[in-house]
């Protein structure tokens, strides 16, 4: 949205603003940008694509809401031996049968 408010609407336009502050980045990551939300992004490149586009880090950055981060950490599971598990306290238990150590292969 910003660089269209910048009056570049194609990402080669937007590849050719990249290349004077130096910032070379290959097309398909442009064309990744431009389309949707990167993966993600190095913050030196971030400085270099606000100063081309004359604008801040929260210009182009969106905040997630708190509650779908508190909703995900609900569903995530529990280690073995964690608080509030279901399985109870975990002890690990010797073998009772022949020799402590195993034979190296042959």
């Amino acid at each position: 949205m910003v660089a269209a408010q910048r009056d570049l609407w194609r990402p080669t336009e937007l590849l050719e603003a990249f290349k004077t502050v130096g910032f070379t980045p290959s097309l398909s990551k442009v064309a990744a940008m431009w389309s949707g939300t990167p993966v993600t992004v190095r913050l030196d490149d971030l400085d270099k694509i606000c100063a081309v586009l004359n604008c801040t880090v929260g210009d182009l950055l969106q905040a997630e809401p708190l509650e779908a981060a508190a909703g995900e950490s609900e569903a995530l599971p529990k280690a073995v031996g964690a608080e509030g598990s279901d399985g109870g306290a975990v002890r690990p238990t010797p073998r009772r049968q022949g020799s402590r150590r195993s034979l190296p292969p042959n």
